[in-house]
């Protein structure tokens, strides 16, 4: 069963990062890092959906997403490029196993950080954020999503690693095992992790050499 919503706006985040805000369906409920399918309430896109993780909290009186679009796939983001407020789309029921179970390292890779989010803003609203660390994995600095937002929130404990780029105030490189090595710390439990498959392998990976056991790896399971 669908719910049909409008787009409110569109605005362009990054290069190629949308931030969509639409009515929120009535009776909509869900947990901050759960994603929902939705297609577009048009000829020959209603049965085409797509997931995308909420970036707006439950309470909010309307519904965000942060979406990172790929024209070239000729998909549901290259569609909403080109959307405008009025837009019909349909929205699915809430899914997800990414939700906060306690002080911990959010570790992302581009649009990964999706999940983290809402988390993140959950637990600032909260007075909860303190302690809590991202590390942010992009090719370059005009690929962070919400740079400002994040190191307001987080401040020293929002790291970035740049592959592409090697910029002062930045960590350049890929996520390793010493990379993780050097941010963690003994109270920060669980590890959030969120990204490209290639990219989730390889950091469970380094979880694994590190001792880190399964039950403090939060992901979405398939």
């Amino acid at each position: 069963m669908s719910q049909l919503t409008t787009i409110k706006a569109v605005e362009h985040l990054t290069h190629d990062v949308l931030h969509i805000v639409l009515e929120k369906p009535e009776g909509l409920t869900y947990i901050p890092g759960q994603a929902v399918d939705i297609s577009l309430n048009k000829p020959g896109w209603s049965e085409k959906k797509n997931c995308f993780t909420f970036t707006s909290l439950p309470e909010d009186d309307q519904i965000e997403f942060t979406i990172k679009t790929y024209p070239e796939r000729k998909g549901v983001t290259n569609e909403l490029l080109s959307s405008k407020p009025g837009d019909e789309v349909l929205i699915y029921k809430p899914f997800g196993d990414i939700y906060y179970k306690g002080p911990g390292i959010f570790i992302a890779g581009g649009a990964g950080v999706t999940p983290f989010i809402a988390i993140l803003k959950n637990l600032e609203k909260q007075n909860k954020i303190d302690g809590n660390k991202l590390l942010f994995a992009n090719k370059a600095k005009a690929d962070i999503i919400l740079e400002e937002r994040f190191a307001s929130m987080l401040g020293k404990n929002f790291i970035n690693i740049l592959s592409d780029e090697n910029l002062e105030g930045y960590e350049h490189g890929y996520i390793s095992a010493e990379f993780i090595k050097k941010y963690a710390e003994e109270n920060l439990k669980y590890y959030y992790l969120c990204g490209p498959p290639p990219m989730m392998t390889a950091v469970e990976s380094h979880l694994k050499t590190l001792g880190i056991s399964e039950e403090f790896i939060v992901k979405e399971g398939f």
